[in-house]
């Protein structure tokens, strides 16, 4: 079954406007999840807010969000006061500025999206856009209201659809030079250098979703599926990498020369 729609509003270049559809580009759905129960009898254990202080339960409507002023002292705003602050960006996706695709480093990336033509009057206009960005190496920014936020997103042509990735905050990124920059600069030998490289074109393949598979998701559904037979079984212990050597400092041509040779071997 398709998923719905997460979102709909529209597309708009200056006076060029499509209607377009949404959906994240990623999904945690297939996860498994446990609920918290009672041991002794089974039933699920249900969590609510409390009072700090009384330790009284507090009821939905008595709910408000506050903002630090203080050691106990909050501002508080209600609801509509927060969603007052939302602007016209909730529905339209409306292209301000484009940039050099590969100026905007990936630690700026945040969630990724698929953006759709919304009917087939649109499609022309959404194709246009598309195409001339490809066409152009540039990306779109633009603004748009997203998990309770107004946030800055990207859009990029990716094959007959847009990705559009959510940005990352500007408080929300350390620069690299606070780390990176401590380090010292050190060319390799050549002579490394062609062992290493030599390594990583026999270790070189296609990629593979299979890469980035979770055996521990795997085991833990064996385990429930023998439990739903009523059947106990041991969980299986993921192979874990043998330790590096400790004490003496590695020779690096001895550990390459081994490498490249396992690598042969296979």
């Amino acid at each position: 079954m398709a998923p719905r729609v997460y979102w709909k509003g529209y597309l708009k270049l200056s006076l060029v406007t499509c209607p377009v559809t949404m959906m994240p580009a990623t999904s945690d759905a297939d996860k498994i999840r446990f609920h918290t129960l009672n041991a002794k009898t089974g039933n699920r254990i249900a969590s609510q807010y409390v009072d700090a202080v009384t330790g009284k339960p507090v009821k939905d409507s008595d709910e408000v969000r506050g903002y630090p002023r203080s050691e106990d002292d909050y501002v508080m705003l209600e609801d509509d006061e927060i969603e007052a602050v939302a602007l016209d960006s909730t529905r339209t996706i409306n292209i301000e500025k484009f940039v050099e695709a590969d100026s905007i480093a990936w630690v700026w990336y945040d969630k990724p999206h698929y953006l759709m033509p919304g009917d087939e009057v649109g499609a022309e206009a959404f194709a246009v856009i598309r195409d001339a960005m490809q066409a152009t190496g540039t990306v779109g920014i633009s603004r748009l209201v997203m998990y309770r936020r107004e946030r800055a997103v990207m859009l990029k042509p990716r094959g007959k659809g847009i990705v559009l990735w959510t940005l990352r905050y500007g408080d929300e990124v350390r620069d690299e030079a606070e780390y990176f920059g401590k380090l010292d600069t050190q060319t390799p030998a050549p002579s490394l250098m062609k062992m290493v490289t030599k390594l990583i074109g026999q270790k070189t393949g296609e990629w593979s979703p299979d890469m980035v598979s979770d055996p521990v998701q795997e085991n833990l559904a064996e385990i429930i599926a023998a439990k739903k037979k009523a059947r106990k079984k041991p969980g299986k212990k993921t192979k874990a990498e043998p330790e590096a050597e400790r004490g003496n400092v590695v020779n690096i041509v001895d550990a390459l020369k081994k490498s490249l040779a396992a690598e042969r071997g296979k």
